[in-house]
C-alpha cells in the first residue's frame, strides 16, 4: 500500500509539489496570533456573548432613541401621572408629570452610558500612562508617582465622587472629571503592576541593546504587551462607574433636570415608591441590568485572555 505523498516527502523527493498531492493533515493552516485566539474563545462563551448583545442593543437604543421613542419624553400631563404598566397609551407606564416612562428610559440611556463610559475612557489613557511610565523607569519616579497614587486610596471610591463633584458642583462635565479622578489612580495601579512584571523580560533588554530609546521601548514593547490586561481591568469599572455617575445623579449632584437621566429618574419618582413601586423601580432595574451585563462582558474578555501553553 502506497504511504501519503505528503508535503515533506515531496521535498525530500526533489519532486514539483501540486495543491493535489498534498495530504489533508498537512495542509498549511493561517495562525490566529493572540488576539484571533482570544476572540475565538470569547465567541465561544455563551454569557460573554448573551452579555455583549444586550450592551450592542443598549448602545443603539442609546445612538437611536431621538428618532425611536413612541412619545415626547419631555411633554408631561398631569391628568396622566403615575400611569401603571401595561396601559393602552403608557406601555411602561409615565412618571410623576406623566410623561411616557419608556421614551424617557430610552432616551435616558444616552447619559447614562456616556456618563458611565467616558470616565473610564479618559482614566485608562491617563493611569495606563502613569503606570506604565511608574513601572518601566522606577527608582524615585516610581516612588513618586506612586505614593501620589495612594493618598486617593485613602478615600472610599463613592465619598471621593461625592466630595469631588460637591466641590466643582453639579453638572455633567463635573461628574465625569470626579469619577475620571477617581478611576485613574485605580486604573494607574494595576498598569504599574503590570509594567514591573516585564520590565525585566529578554524583550526589553534587547530592545535597549539595539539602541532604542525608552519613550520608543516603552510605546512599542512595553505598551504592547500590558494594554491588554488593563483593557480589561478598565472594561469591568464600566459597570461601577454607571452606579457612581447614578448615584450622583440621585443626590443632585450630576445630571440636571428635566433631562432624563437613570439616576436623576429614580430620584424624582422615589416619592411615587408607595402610589406606583413598579415604574419607580424601572431605572433602577435597567442600571441594575446593564452593569451585570458589562461585568459579565468583563469577566468573560478576562477568561478568554487566560490562554495557557
Amino acid at each position: 500500500m502506497t504511504a501519503p505523498i505528503t508535503a515533506a516527502s515531496m521535498a525530500l523527493d526533489g519532486g514539483v509539489l501540486s495543491a493535489g498531492d498534498v495530504a489533508p493533515e498537512a495542509a498549511f493552516v493561517p495562525s490566529r496570533g493572540f488576539w484571533g485566539h482570544v476572540g475565538h474563545r470569547l465567541v465561544r462563551d455563551p454569557v460573554a456573548m448573551g452579555a455583549g448583545a444586550l450592551i450592542l442593543l443598549v448602545v443603539l437604543i442609546a445612538i437611536l432613541s431621538p428618532w425611536i421613542t413612541p412619545m415626547d419624553p419631555y411633554k408631561g400631563s398631569m391628568l396622566r401621572r403615575l400611569k401603571h404598566v401595561g396601559d393602552a397609551t403608557y406601555w411602561l407606564g409615565s412618571d410623576e408629570l406623566g410623561r411616557d416612562m419608556i421614551s424617557r428610559l430610552m432616551l435616558g440611556s444616552r447619559l447614562s452610558l456616556f456618563i458611565g463610559v467616558t470616565p473610564v475612557l479618559i482614566a485608562f489613557v491617563i493611569g495606563s500612562g502613569i503606570g506604565i511610565l511608574a513601572g518601566y523607569v522606577g527608582g524615585w519616579t516610581n516612588t513618586i508617582l506612586m505614593r501620589t497614587i495612594d493618598v486617593f486610596f485613602a478615600f472610599p471610591s463613592v465619598l471621593l465622587a461625592i466630595a469631588l463633584s460637591g466641590a466643582l458642583g453639579a453638572g455633567i462635565f463635573n461628574s465625569i472629571v470626579s469619577l475620571t479622578c477617581v478611576f485613574v489612580p485605580q486604573i494607574a495601579r494595576v498598569a504599574e503592576s503590570v509594567t514591573t512584571g516585564i520590565r525585566k523580560r529578554d524583550y526589553i533588554d534587547a530592545a535597549k541593546l539595539s539602541g532604542a530609546s525608552p519613550l520608543t521601548i516603552m510605546r512599542v514593547q512595553v505598551l504592547g504587551n500590558v494594554v491588554g490586561p488593563i483593557f480589561v481591568y478598565a472594561t469591568s469599572l464600566i459597570s461601577v462607574s454607571m452606579i457612581l455617575a447614578s448615584g450622583l445623579s440621585f443626590l443632585g449632584l450630576g445630571v440636571r433636570p428635566p433631562e432624563p437621566e437613570w439616576g436623576l429618574m429614580l430620584n424624582t419618582l422615589r416619592t411615587a415608591i408607595y402610589a406606583n413601586p413598579v415604574v419607580a423601580a424601572l431605572p433602577g432595574v435597567c442600571i441594575f441590568v446593564v452593569s451585570i451585563a458589562f461585568n459579565m462582558f468583563s469577566d468573560g474578555l478576562r477568561a478568554a485572555m487566560e490562554i495557557r501553553q
